[in-house]
């Protein structure tokens, strides 16, 4: 805080410095060679995140592989902690569990004397520390020191104060995480529903759509390709003239957005295009089946086929039907039966799909 902030602060309240308010506590360096599945758990930087303290990946260790008292680095539910140094620096979190556990070097323990409340203290520095502890951003890895999280300075109101306003935070994030799981739960609530409706529409079981359906092979329904690469050495094969789609750029929407990914005039003519209103299917790897529509014309890798629908029909609907369990279970079955490392279906079987 900027000298003297403090003349505009309501009546009563204070600037301290953190460490006359609050005792700290650093971590111990632990030996990673001791570093057991079992045991004591030992938290690191990497488990706070999210103001929590994760123990879904935590470490331990047996206290009888050192010969020193290490009461002084154990943490207890209702901790506060923070991450001293590496990409989780100043971040805060709670330990909540009600197993002790032990300091990891670089992770600090603030320990608040009787006139300052720990809750009150978490959400200050849950919104200000990164900015008011003036992390050192440039360096190739942000730390923070004992010396400047102590003479950080914080507002003090009187304790019942502190009180009232942890009361009303309480309260307000409480209504965020119910808004957020009401949230999530209505997402996947109609995320459910489309897939269900989805699914009936394109059962061929269903004796809602048997009358005047017909079922075909891919390769009966429009142009099918696969994506090629140009030649990636010679660089002119890549500009700004047409989109250039890899299997990362499809989106769970059914976009393609390939960023900068683009190939020059040049390099289209040593790749494949695809016209505008194509279906395009990953078909190889962890993503097989992930499909996309493209209402422009764009090329692609050849870890992609791709379905230009005849004039007949309309583009659209097939990009439903690539991404139903009727399709969806043809080409991972096919993608599995091939003898490879990687689920992989190439363009013949993929073109007879049904």
């Amino acid at each position: 805080m900027k000298k003297g902030d403090s003349q505009s602060l309501p009546k009563g309240w204070k600037i301290r410095k953190l460490g006359e308010v609050c005792d700290f506590q650093n971590g111990f360096a632990f030996k990673s060679k001791t570093f057991k599945d079992e045991g004591v758990p030992v938290i690191r930087i990497t488990n706070i995140h999210n103001d929590k303290v994760d123990l879904s990946n935590v470490v331990c260790i047996n206290t009888t592989d050192y010969s020193k008292d290490l009461s002084r680095y154990e943490i207890e539910q209702g901790d506060l902690l923070i991450a001293m140094s590496g990409a989780t620096t100043g971040k805060i979190g709670v330990y909540t569990s009600n197993y002790i556990s032990l300091l990891n070097q670089r992770v600090g323990k603030f320990i608040p004397n009787e006139n300052l409340n720990k809750n009150f203290l978490f959400y200050f520095l849950k919104t200000k520390v990164e900015e008011s502890l003036k992390i050192s951003l440039g360096a190739a890895q942000p730390n923070l020191s004992t010396e400047q999280i102590k003479n950080f300075q914080v507002p003090i109101p009187p304790l019942p104060e502190q009180k009232r306003i942890v009361s009303i935070l309480d309260r307000a994030f409480s209504a965020i995480d119910k808004a957020k799981a009401n949230a999530e739960q209505n997402l996947k609530n109609a995320k459910e529903l489309f897939k269900s409706y989805l699914n009936r529409i394109f059962n061929p079981e269903n004796p809602e759509v048997l009358e005047g359906w017909e079922e075909k092979k891919l390769k009966e329904l429009g142009k099918i390709q696969t994506g090629v690469t140009p030649p990636t050495k010679d660089k002119s094969n890549y500009g700004d003239f047409i989109p250039f789609a890899k299997p990362p750029h499809f989106k769970q929407n059914g976009e393609i957005d390939t960023g900068k990914s683009m190939l020059s005039e040049k390099g289209l003519k040593k790749g494949r295009l695809f016209e505008a209103n194509s279906i395009l299917m990953v078909c190889i790897g962890a993503t097989i089946g992930k499909t996309g529509f493209s209402n422009k014309p764009i090329s692609s890798n050849q870890q992609i086929n791709g379905l230009t629908p005849a004039k007949d029909y309309y583009p659209r609907f097939f990009y439903y039907a690539f991404i139903s369990d009727v399709v969806q279970k043809q080409v991972l079955k096919q993608g599995k039966s091939a003898q490879a490392t990687l689920p992989i279906i190439n363009k013949t079987k993929w073109e007879n799909i049904l």
